[in-house]
């Protein structure tokens, strides 16, 4: 399936990386689908698609995200979230008016699916202590890069490893943002788990030995 980009900024953006991203999904035909870190909601929408092809209608993705900019923090990386093309800039403000990196935005982007889709606005050091893991089979981590951050939502989704789910996360070897590659060393060391780092070390993806 080809990733589609939907006229909005995605952090899959580089050639093959986003195709890349849904044969890694497509290998394990997820139910309950958890992202961490929605941003836009293009990787949502091309995951649903993906979902729907393989499952029909008997599929769940839940996002999680801050859903709003200014949360910046002193050891934080905060995406980018102006376009370089004009045109985009246009259509948002004065032809959608909206703000792509709202939950309005990417709630409008996934309408198709809205009655398989749950998004929740929050901190995921807050949200992800009230989310049934239980039921959650593959998890795409790509919220905050804070190495504080990235452990606690590791230990959080750490049940979904347990029940032979997949947890896949962006950015492993991020030059900026070396705790994400620090908490998932340490996560998957001190759990005895299996690591592929995959993609030319974009993706760690963890899952029992």
């Amino acid at each position: 399936m080809k990733y589609q980009k939907y006229f909005r900024k995605t952090s899959l953006k580089q050639k093959g990386v986003g195709e890349f991203f849904l044969e890694e999904i497509s290998k394990k035909k997820p139910k309950v689908f958890l992202e961490i870190g929605v941003f836009h909601g293009v990787t949502a929408r091309n995951v649903c698609e993906l979902l729907s092809s393989i499952h029909g209608n008997d599929f769940n993705y839940i996002g999680v995200d801050l859903f709003h900019e200014g949360h910046e923090t002193k050891n934080e990386v905060i995406p980018n979230t102006k376009f370089n093309n004009p045109f985009k800039t246009i259509y948002f403000n004065y032809i959608k008016r909206q703000n792509p990196y709202s939950i309005e935005a990417v709630k409008d982007l996934l309408r198709k699916f809205r009655e398989n889709v749950s998004l929740i606005k929050g901190n995921s050091n807050k949200i992800l202590k009230n989310i049934d893991m239980s039921k959650v089979d593959y998890v795409f981590l790509d919220g905050g890069h804070d190495y504080s951050t990235v452990m606690n939502d590791l230990n959080c989704c750490s049940e979904v490893i347990q029940n032979d789910g997949v947890i896949l996360c962006d950015d492993y070897d991020l030059s900026y943002a070396p705790g994400v590659k620090k908490a998932i060393d340490e996560f998957t060391f001190e759990n005895n788990l299996k690591c592929e780092i995959i993609c030319n070390n974009r993706f760690a993806k963890i899952q029992k030995n």
